[in-house]
């Protein structure tokens, strides 16, 4: 059955994976992401599949309270509900802690925390019963790291957020799940930190035996491969979380 998915940071990288994958199976999807050009070119990309019930994008800064406002406008005016929501927006620039600028703190606590709060908030109120939220956590969460401080506490902060949610909309049939993936790449992808804040990222993990630039990752469209499965599952099972490692194949 054909269903109506909105998905943040759609226009790259995972985002854009999943909009694709699901497109095949005939989903309306709503496209959104800070940089409106994006999410226009993955629209646009979409609406050439013949088996795709269509896509359009909207402008959406989740960090932005007024924006996600008026892109949850937006999808009321277009769309008579929203089936699933997929919150994969979020800020990922490594640094070290005495280096966070105010603003660098703010940004990715209200990107990937605050940010996948309010968007839960906004579809929730155009949600029916068989609803369901998809938050995108990481492994970061649970490994050694140094200069990602900033982006493990939010994640760590949407984890838990995402199991006290889940215990608030059971009764209303909502359902609510969390990956955690792995490391995640895809041909062609740069990293778009300066040459310095790669080499130091590098330096400081080295000097405390963490990371290993040869290990597995997995591929974007590897892990959209779980999205069909997920959003379709019977109505007597759930699934909480979703733990994904990346392997060499």
């Amino acid at each position: 059955m054909s269903k109506t998915i909105v998905i943040t940071g759609a226009g790259t990288g995972l985002g854009r994976a999943m909009a694709r994958r699901l497109a095949q199976d005939g989903h309306r999807l709503v496209l959104l992401g800070r940089t409106l050009a994006k999410v226009e070119a993955v629209a646009q990309e979409i609406g050439t599949n013949e088996k795709s019930g269509g896509a359009w994008a909207a402008s959406c800064d989740v960090g932005d309270a007024a924006s996600v406002e008026a892109a949850f406008a937006a999808i009321a005016a277009r769309e008579p509900r929203i089936d699933v929501m997929i919150n994969n927006a979020a800020v990922y620039e490594p640094l070290m802690i005495e280096d966070a600028t105010e603003a660098k703190i703010a940004e990715t606590l209200d990107t990937n925390l605050a940010g996948t709060i309010r968007c839960s908030q906004a579809a929730m109120a155009q949600m029916e019963k068989g609803g369901h939220i998809v938050n995108i956590s990481t492994r970061t969460v649970v490994a050694p790291a140094v200069m990602l401080a900033l982006y493990q506490t939010s994640k760590a902060g949407l984890e838990r957020f995402t199991k006290t949610l889940r215990e608030e909309v059971a009764e209303r049939g909502i359902r609510v799940t969390m990956i955690r993936a792995a490391g995640m790449m895809e041909e062609g992808m740069n990293w778009t930190i300066s040459p310095e804040t790669a080499r130091r990222f590098q330096e400081e993990r080295a000097k405390r035996g963490v990371g290993n630039r040869e290990g597995a990752v997995s591929q974007f469209a590897s892990v959209a491969e779980l999205l069909p499965w997920l959003i379709d599952l019977p109505g007597d099972v759930d699934v909480t979380e979703l733990m994904l490692e990346a392997r060499k194949g």
